[in-house]
């Protein structure tokens, strides 16, 4: 008789199960009250291949469009899309509000359509913006030969397509959804950005694995940044009961043309002056001028003597 046959084996995996249906078991994990609907990462997975079909055509899905065939082609997916969205919406306001007692939840249902064509209204400024981040990336990284394959192939790109989705569903003050979008890119490439964070255009992030960008971060236009950047939080205040203060503003500003390097940390509510660049590997912790330089070689010495701040 096989192994998993045996009597004490059944025995021990139907204990097993029962253990992990008791209520106290799966509440510590906060599984949802029943009758919550929950958004779905598989078909968030594939809304946002969807999107980033529409925002770069003839890249991603049919590469082989005509002009006389595009608005069709277009049509179809953000069609597609928007009914994919709205459903997502739906379920993520009713997995998050205090009134969804049932998969029918009346206020959620009459909300998501006009959030999702909100968000598809959206697209052309998100595609604007992403043709600028393509620019700004070959612009900058002598080793890539077109823009076409800086599209295909950059983390950086993949990462900004999901922050620039995430961060308009954010806007719109949809629960949940943004979140899961921004982590996907994360798991994906290594670039976290929260969806909340504010960046303009023209950014660009080289080689991109480890850099984080926070929830409260306001990044200007055309800023570049190096792997292993992180754009932090100084420290996390509490209230008087020990619970972590949420909402306050606690990332930097990093204004226009901005060029920091590999491995910087940049943390607090600072401001970071235009046309500013910082060297790798360092720790700035206070506000810079505008045209600051500030290198390893100078923050050992002169920069310290001068009184500057990092």
């Amino acid at each position: 008789m096989p192994e998993f046959y045996r009597n004490e084996n059944r025995k021990l995996v139907h204990e097993t199960i029962e253990s992990l249906s008791k209520a106290e078991s799966y509440e510590m994990v906060y599984m949802p009250k029943h009758g919550r609907t929950m958004p779905s990462v598989d078909v968030l997975a594939e809304l946002v291949n969807k999107l980033r079909e529409v925002i770069f055509p003839g890249y991603f899905g049919i590469a082989s469009l005509r002009p006389e065939t595009y608005e069709y082609h277009i049509g179809v997916i953000v069609d597609s899309a928007y009914r994919m969205l709205s459903d997502q919406i739906r379920k993520g306001q009713c997995f998050s509000c205090t009134q969804g007692r049932s998969k029918s939840c009346e206020e959620c249902e009459s909300k998501a359509p006009g959030l999702a064509a909100t968000f598809i209204s959206k697209l052309p400024e998100i595609r604007r913006l992403l043709s600028t981040d393509v620019q700004a990336l070959f612009k900058g990284d002598p080793a890539a030969k077109n823009a076409g394959e800086i599209i295909f192939s950059y983390p950086a790109i993949r990462a900004l397509t999901n922050h620039r989705i995430a961060h308009e569903l954010h806007g719109l003050n949809i629960p949940l959804i943004p979140r899961i979008i921004s982590e996907m890119a994360h798991s994906e490439t290594g670039i976290d950005i929260h969806p909340a964070a504010k960046i303009g255009e023209g950014f660009a992030i080289d080689h991109g694995t480890g850099v984080v960008i926070g929830e409260t971060c306001i990044i200007g236009n055309n800023v570049k940044l190096y792997q292993g950047v992180t754009l932090g939080a100084k420290s996390f205040p509490q209230d008087d009961e020990g619970n972590l203060v949420k909402g306050i503003q606690r990332h930097p500003i990093v204004e226009d043309d901005v060029v920091i390097y590999s491995n910087a940390s940049v943390l607090g509510r600072i401001t970071i002056g235009k046309g500013s660049i910082i060297g790798g590997n360092i720790w700035v912790t206070k506000d810079l001028p505008p045209n600051s330089r500030i290198l390893q070689r100078k923050a050992s010495k002169s920069f310290f003597e001068e009184g500057g701040g990092i």
